[in-house]
């Protein structure tokens, strides 16, 4: 084979191979599957993950270095845990790719699929009595960084729910992973 032909086969297979990526995510190829480990227990949400690809308001509870990357300030309850727990719910079901995956009085588990290659990403929130504040998790199922996606969008939460009541969050984060 010749230098030129060579180097057109490759061309194509790698042309193919940026188109296919797409179409896999739309297929749900880069779905994952939850984690057993949400939800909560004995007062604290799943570990951060191992990779940096997490956040987490319980980041100081976990030993390690990935786990203190992964800090963020839980959610300010001002309006009591019924009327914070509400407007949460509001601010997610606004955001696009957003869906409600379970809701309780005091818990909320939510998924984020990105737009074209279609990561999940789980979020939880839960109102910590103690605290008086909304401890949270939010996490890729796949991949080893995302990026700051999920910094940026409980950034994006945090700021939606300290303004004015009604308001939303409006676009998502960027998805620089896709």
């Amino acid at each position: 084979m010749r230098l030129g032909t060579g180097l057109s086969v490759l061309a194509v297979v790698a042309a193919l191979a940026v188109l296919a990526l797409p179409v896999a995510g739309r297929l749900g190829a880069f779905e994952g599957r939850a984690p057993a480990t949400l939800g909560v227990r004995d007062g604290r949400l799943a570990p951060p993950s191992a990779t940096p690809n997490s956040v987490s308001s319980q980041a100081a509870l976990w030993p390690g270095e990935a786990a203190a990357a992964a800090q963020v300030a839980p959610l300010p309850a001002p309006g009591g845990r019924d009327a914070t727990m509400s407007r949460l719910r509001a601010v997610i079901e606004a955001m696009p790719g957003a869906r409600v995956v379970q809701a309780r009085d005091d818990y909320l588990h939510a998924t984020f699929t990105s737009r074209w290659m279609r990561f999940v990403d789980d979020a939880e929130f839960w109102h910590d009595p103690a605290a008086q504040a909304v401890q949270l998790r939010s996490a890729s199922r796949l991949g080893q960084r995302d990026f700051g996606v999920n910094r940026a969008r409980i950034e994006a939460i945090r700021r939606a729910m300290s303004g004015p009541a009604g308001g939303t969050v409006g676009a998502q984060p960027p998805t620089p992973r896709e």
